[in-house]
């Protein structure tokens, strides 16, 4: 088992735990960058991202946002299937975007103008969540998107992070079962796969417990926004070096 990625997914099933996604929002530019082909790294991040958000389902499932999950499941799902499958032929850099969305979503709650602009794109709803399942495809960052879209809706710590979570590995799971029709096989050996997934299940244990189970939904919210903001800037940056 490679140190790096160990690490990658140790650092990243953090930030999981909290927020119900970062493993392959951040694992797989992570480990793109670290020399892994795209394949390779989802192979890796994508039955460890499952394996996190079915605890956080199974624990606060009653806070679903049953009315959004469905709509992803309609509108986002089919095109993460469909661009997966092109990604090959695609070289697309949106990540300038994206980044500069996030942080404007960061920064709603400090302007009335932001959130009432931010409140105008979701009444578009299921265009954004076709836009966010062919982005999810293409370069697995719908993740980020999605956080945006809850984080917009202004709920509990609980539903927004159940909600996630659900929606987040729907997509894991279909991007799963495309690489597996596709023929695809990572290569890494089972025990590896096994000692990477013990290393997330504790980690999130004892990040559910120390630290996201004592926010309470103001502190929640705050942070979610740092979340944004951190995760749009780094995109954002990472765009100019590309």
């Amino acid at each position: 088992m490679s140190v790096d990625v160990l690490a990658v997914i140790f650092f990243t099933t953090i930030i999981q735990s909290i927020f119900g996604v970062g493993i392959i929002l951040f694992g797989t530019p992570l480990l793109l960058l670290l020399g892994y082909d795209f394949s390779y790294a989802l192979s890796i991040v994508l039955p460890i991202s499952i394996a996190i958000n079915t605890f956080q389902i199974l624990k606060h499932y009653t806070y679903i946002d049953l009315k959004l999950y469905k709509n992803v499941l309609l509108y986002s799902v089919p095109f993460v299937v469909l661009f997966l499958f092109v990604i090959t032929n695609i070289q697309l850099n949106i990540n300038l975007i994206i980044g500069l969305f996030l942080i404007f979503t960061a920064l709603k709650s400090f302007s009335p103008r932001i959130e009432r602009t931010l409140q105008v794109i979701i009444r578009y709803e299921k265009s954004y969540l076709i836009l966010m399942g062919a982005i999810h495809g293409i370069t697995s960052l719908g993740g980020s998107l999605l956080t945006a879209l809850v984080h917009e809706k202004n709920q509990p710590k609980h539903n927004t992070r159940v909600t996630i979570a659900i929606c987040y590995s729907t997509f894991a799971v279909f991007q799963l079962l495309t690489l597996y029709f596709m023929g695809y096989d990572s290569g890494m050996p089972y025990p590896d796969i096994m000692l990477l997934l013990q290393v997330s299940v504790v980690t999130f244990l004892l990040t559910d417990e120390f630290l996201y189970s004592r926010l309470d939904n103001k502190k929640y919210s705050q942070i979610f926004a740092i979340f944004l903001a951190i995760s749009g800037s780094l995109l954002f940056f990472k765009s100019l070096n590309v």
